[in-house]
């Protein structure tokens, strides 16, 4: 006997279910998040996928929210697509996204030819940000479904920088601060004598 009875159940369910189950549907999916360091700043690339499902036509967009410390002309993405950045992201009337109105957001919106249903890896778009800490954002998708043509949008999570935090001083620096307060303490001390 190869399994014990109940884990021999499992085992069969877990293969059968991986085998069985439908594919997921859902619009535009960011696959992948790069953070390269780069000239003291950060390129930021998001790899974006259109699924099996759904089909991509000229207005479509993806918006990436709340992008701190994004660096102007920074950005570069496939044929077909224009990136604008304004500070409150396309709002849907069935979903609440938080967006921080004092911070930019990434929509990308394609401008090329209707790209028919299947899972077409998209390329990569990229910008560059300040700072390379990152958390957790929202990233939504809105295209369209191939079979009926209807809107589809998806909200997922992507990473996405948050503010460097403040500079802490080197220790030279704080020697050499503190020299300068000792000598300027010693020449007030002998300008009073």
């Amino acid at each position: 006997m190869l399994f014990p009875r109940p884990m021999a159940f499992g085992f069969a369910l877990v293969v059968l279910t991986a085998f069985t189950a439908p594919s997921a549907r859902a619009g535009l999916l960011p696959v992948a998040v790069t953070v390269t360091p780069e000239s003291g700043k950060f390129r930021w690339a998001y790899s974006v996928t259109l699924p099996s499902d759904t089909a991509l036509q000229a207005g479509n967009y993806f918006t990436i929210y709340d992008f701190n410390g994004l660096v102007s002309g920074a950005s570069g993405a496939p044929a077909g697509w224009t990136l604008s950045t304004p500070m409150t992201g396309p709002s849907l009337p069935y979903i609440n996204v938080p967006d921080d109105p004092a911070v930019e957001n990434l929509v990308w919106t394609y401008t090329g030819p209707t790209i028919p249903a299947g899972r077409v890896q998209l390329g990569e778009f990229w910008v560059t940000s300040l700072s390379g800490a990152s958390e957790d954002g929202v990233f939504v998708g809105h295209n369209i479904r191939s079979k009926d043509h209807k809107p589809d949008t998806n909200v997922t999570e992507t990473r996405i920088p948050v503010p460097a935090p403040p500079g802490v001083p080197e220790p030279s620096t704080l020697v050499l601060t503190g020299v300068g307060l000792s000598v300027f303490g010693l020449l007030r001390r002998i300008r009073r004598a």
